[in-house]
């Protein structure tokens, strides 16, 4: 039987980006799954270069691909050149919008030492909607009258499809247990709609415990009592800052893997590392290349490829180096050493 080759369009981005994205592949290439990659100049250095973002040309041709792995996009700290908005939304919201990338799937696992050593869990964003929908605007812009909204979006369709997702993933768990987290006791309106949504989607699944935090108490939870959660489910903004917190109680944000996925595959589904670009550290070799290789692993688990997956995921697992003594090289050297 011939191999599949998938092609995976390579988006290595800003600062450590294409370090740890090469780092990745590495490690995807070792543990014998066959890609062909296909490089994309996109993020702060193509912006800064040229002016270009994201054309609906460019955004058609990922669409067409396996899978997108994302390095980290953004300008070195302290550089104002970029209008805040232009890549965030201009680049990554654009591609998650655009190629209806609804599911933001975040597994955390607690290493040695961290706050939420041995706990694992995993927090479902809906990331399609929210705040992010950006609905709103600005009246009298520059005058001592200003106004501006920001409008969240809430649909019954993109709620439920989230939570259903949330719910298959927690219904898998040796604990199967879903938390919805929101903030029901403000926001009445959008908050009203998830809460009856979890009820009548949760009627289907029978053995998974339900709970409810409000977003304020989940961060004191998180950083209290991390082992509470299976998964959780929350919506776009909550499910950002929630995330980051949470890549923080279980080591930090160098181990945090994530994906943007269509479950159905009508397109690609995009997979990133959390942590940022990192511009001080770049081309020095000391970037953590985990999160991208975490984040690979979930790829592979998308294209079906369980037994590379499972086999890198045990790698990181069992990865207990010295990550700033080893450098990039020498921590993507140990893993393959472990495959």
């Amino acid at each position: 039987m011939n191999q599949r080759t998938y092609r995976v369009a390579v988006l290595g981005g800003d600062g450590i980006g294409p370090e740890v994205t090469d780092a990745a592949l590495e490690v995807v290439r070792a543990a014998g799954v066959a890609i062909q990659t296909t490089p994309y100049e996109l993020g702060a250095a193509r912006y800064l270069a040229d002016g270009f973002v994201l054309d609906d040309a460019t955004l058609e041709e990922l669409r067409g691909y396996d899978a997108i792995l994302l390095g980290a996009i953004g300008p070195a700290i302290g550089d104002t050149r970029i209008p805040g908005g232009v890549l965030e939304r201009g680049l990554l919201l654009r591609i998650r919008f655009g190629l209806d990338l609804y599911i933001n799937y975040r597994p955390f696992r607690g290493v040695t030492g961290s706050l939420a050593e041995g706990c694992e869990f995993a927090i479902v964003r809906e990331n399609t909607e929210g705040p992010y929908a950006g609905e709103g605007g600005v009246l009298r812009h520059g005058t001592p009258h200003e106004v501006a909204t920001q409008g969240s979006v809430n649909t019954r369709f993109g709620v439920e499809r989230c939570v259903r997702y949330a719910f298959e993933r927690a219904a898998k768990l040796s604990r199967p247990k879903l938390t919805l987290v929101h903030k029901t006791n403000v926001l009445t309106f959008s908050g009203e709609l998830w809460v009856r949504v979890v009820r009548e989607v949760g009627a289907e699944y029978p053995n998974v415990v339900v709970d409810y935090n409000h977003v304020d108490a989940a961060c004191i939870y998180l950083v209290e009592s991390p082992e509470r959660y299976g998964v959780i489910v929350t919506d776009n903004l909550f499910g950002d800052i929630l995330s980051d917190l949470a890549g923080a109680v279980t080591g930090g944000i160098g181990f945090a893997a994530s994906a943007n996925l269509n479950p159905e595959r009508a397109s690609a589904s995009m997979f990133e590392p959390v942590h940022g670009a990192a511009h001080d550290i770049a081309g020095t070799g000391k970037a953590n290349p985990l999160a991208a290789v975490s984040s690979a692993v979930l790829m592979l688990e998308h294209l079906g490829e369980t037994e590379a997956a499972s086999a890198m995921a045990i790698a990181v697992r069992e990865f207990h180096g010295d990550v700033a003594a080893l450098g990039t090289a020498g921590v993507t050297n140990q893993l393959i050493e472990r495959l």
